[in-house]
Formats: C-alpha cells, sequence, structure tokens
C-alpha cells in the first residue's frame, strides 16, 4: 500500500519515471492484504493524528482520486468509531493522549462507566474505569481494494510496475545510482525508496545502513456470534485483546507484550492464542461473546519498528538519496495517502510541502530521539 501510494503521488505531479519493483505481483503475502484495515484519530502523537485526518479525507473522497476510466475502487468505509478501554491504572495515560487529540481537532469523547453502558448496554464493565470513543472519522475499510485503486492508478498515470525483487545497490559515492535485481536486471535511478514493509531492515542493508524494523505476526480472527451488538465501534479492551464487526461476523485479535513478541516471518496462524488469550478476554467483556465461534482465521505481517514503533521517513547522510518510508508497525493501511503525498514532496521539492512529517525523520534513530506513540494496538 505505502509503495503504491507513493508512486500515485509521484505520478500524479508527473515529474519524474516511477518504476515499483513488486516481488510477489500476487499479494498473497503481502500485510497491506492481510491487513484488519482500520482508521483512527485516536493517536498520542500530533504527527500520527494529522497523517490519520489527511487518510480519512481520502477514503471518504477515493472515488474522486483513483477513478481510471469511469470505474472507482470500492472500499466500503464504515466510521463506527474506536473505543478504548481503561482500567483504573489507565485513566491517566487515556486523559492526557484526550487532550492531545482535541487540541488537534479530534472529535473524541470520554465516556465514564455510565456513559459507556447507556451507549453500549451489551457491553461488561467489570474493571473498566474510562473509556475513549471517537465520535468522527474511525472506522474500517477494505484494505486489499484501495491497495489495488493505488496501483491500478499510479500504472494508468504512467508508473511501471516490474515483477522482480531488489537485491542490491550500485553506488557512486555516497549516492544510489542503481538498484539491482534477482533477475540480472540493473534500473539506473536518482531516487530509490525503501517501503519493502517487513523487509525493509534487509533492503536497508544492502546499503549498509541498520533499520530497525521486524517482521511481528499478527493473527485475526473471524467469529460468528448469536446476537448482534448495536452500534459496535473497534473497542479495545483493558487487556489488549481488540473486536470489530465484519458483516455478519466479527474479527478479533490480540498484539502480545515485547517480550513474547519475536520476530517472525511465517503466516501460520496461532490458534493457541484464540483459546489462551482472546476468547477469555472477549467473553469476559461481551457476555453475548461467551458462545462465540470461531468460522476462520489468518495471519499477517506487521512491519514492527522496534526504536519507537513509528514510521520512519526520509534518507540518511549514508545514502541521502535513499528515501526510507516503513516500520509503521500497524498504522501503514491509514496512513499510506498521507505518506505517499509526503514522500512525493520530499522526492519532488527537497521537503514537505502539505504537512509536516518531520517528526517521523529515520534520523531520529541514530540521534536516540524517539517519539513515543502511547496508543499501540
Amino acid at each position: 500500500m505505502v509503495g503504491s501510494a507513493i508512486a500515485y503521488f509521484l505520478a500524479l505531479d508527473g515529474a519524474c519515471r516511477v518504476t515499483v519493483l513488486e516481488r510477489d505481483p500476487t499479494y498473497a503475502r503481502a500485510s497491506s492484504a492481510l491487513s484488519a484495515s482500520s482508521i483512527r484519530q485516536q493517536f498520542s502523537s500530533p504527527v500520527n493524528i494529522a497523517l490519520s485526518q489527511f487518510g480519512i479525507g481520502f477514503l471518504r473522497s477515493v472515488a474522486d482520486h483513483l477513478e481510471v476510466a469511469g470505474e472507482a475502487p470500492v472500499i466500503g468505509l464504515r466510521e463506527p468509531g474506536y473505543l478504548y478501554l481503561a482500567g483504573p491504572a489507565g485513566v491517566a495515560v487515556l486523559q492526557a493522549n484526550h487532550a492531545v487529540q482535541r487540541a488537534h481537532g479530534a472529535t473524541v469523547a470520554l465516556l465514564d462507566p455510565a456513559g459507556l453502558r447507556a451507549r453500549f448496554d451489551w457491553l461488561s464493565l467489570d474493571g473498566v474505569a474510562l473509556g475513549s470513543l471517537g465520535l468522527d472519522g474511525e472506522g474500517w475499510f477494505d484494505g486489499p481494494a484501495l491497495m489495488q485503486g493505488f496501483r491500478r492508478k499510479a500504472r494508468a498515470l504512467g508508473a511501471a510496475y516490474r515483477h522482480d525483487e531488489a537485491v542490491g545497490f550500485e553506488r557512486e559515492g555516497d549516492r544510489v545510482s542503481a538498484v539491482l535485481t534477482a533477475r540480472g536486471g540493473r534500473l539506473a535511478c536518482g531516487v530509490a525508496v525503501n517501503a519493502a514493509g517487513p523487509n525493509a531492515r534487509a533492503v536497508a542493508a544492502m546499503a549498509g545502513i541498520a533499520l530497525p524494523v521486524e517482521a511481528r505476526k499478527r493473527s485475526v480472527f473471524v467469529l460468528a456470534c448469536r446476537e448482534t451488538l448495536p452500534g459496535c465501534p473497534l473497542v479495545i479492551d483493558t487487556t489488549g485483546v481488540w473486536f470489530r464487526p465484519e458483516g455478519d461476523r466479527f474479527l478479533a485479535g490480540w498484539s502480545p507484550p515485547e517480550p513474547q513478541d519475536a520476530e517472525d516471518f511465517g503466516l501460520e496462524v496461532d490458534h493457541h492464542l484464540f483459546e489462551d488469550v482472546v476468547w477469555p478476554a472477549l467473553a469476559a467483556r461481551v457476555p453475548a461473546f461467551a458462545a462465540v465461534r470461531v468460522t476462520g482465521a489468518w495471519a499477517g505481517h506487521y512491519e514492527y519498528n522496534t526504536f519507537d514503533q513509528n514510521g520512519l521517513l526520509g534518507a540518511l547522510p549514508e545514502a541521502p538519496n535513499l528515501i526510507f518510508a516503513a516500520g509503521f508497525s500497524g498504522h501503514g493501511m491509514q496512513q499510506a495517502a498521507g505518506v505517499g503525498r509526503g514522500i512525493s514532496e520530499l522526492i519532488l521539492h527537497g521537503g514537505y510541502r502539505s504537512l509536516d512529517l518531520s517528526a517521523l525523520d529515520v534520523g531520529r534513530v541514530a540521534a536516540a530521539r524517539p517519539l513515543r506513540e502511547l496508543n499501540i494496538i
């Protein structure tokens, strides 16, 4: 998604030739194709809020942006909001995040247990002291449809997609002069962009750069429930387990804490997580989920930035024309449009023009200056 969004905005400008190297054009293992595809405003970092504000506007008007020959991607955008639940120990963080969100234009409400009960009578509030509900600009969409929409429009604007894999770089001094490919090709370039998702670290290493990005597997479970949950948003439980509606089903998952979250390039579903962690939390929070039934599951990857769990953008002095757009740690789908526009501006104009993304500059890693995002799912 991120690579094709960058290609789209570059091709839209028309000032350069754009080639996308795609090692798997079926996208069978791509994070974008295996994402739960949600968008929220509830971040603790202003730059992440701003990216999602641009992102929701793009999604709402996707037909205006990505129409090709009279056809536009159908992304099924829904905006029921996100609901973060906090126990007593999490109240201060939720309140601090709320202040940042409201200060930057996000429409978010803090709800005490009585307020939560009035809105969601199907929710058990044991251990809940406060909830944060997004009232506008939060929900979910068809991520694969949007990804293909970016790709189709980029190609219609002149971007070339090549079925190949980057295996190395040629250098002239400190600059990348060409990308070497697995099929024996050499692709000369003025600028190279590393938007390789979970594989971004390996691509960076080809240029002698250490990038703190790992593949972290996330299992998503598809659930059938006999009861409906009126007005159900995407709910993040106090345990970290999340769930949301998907048609007549529900999706649910969990991100393990750091010590249990090792790098994993596999795509085998961790079924034990449902029995051990996800289902107990769901049944405790929503009584109707006590009788829930698993009807499917899949696994995909986060491109996890181990430094501070935020996107890594821009270039480093070691290779000033190798641009990074990676490490989004689960935010890439919702931030792709804003990042695509920003990276295209960086390439074409030498700096950000529409939205200042400098807080996400990759140089913060070497400077030991983390940008901490407190709302991680």
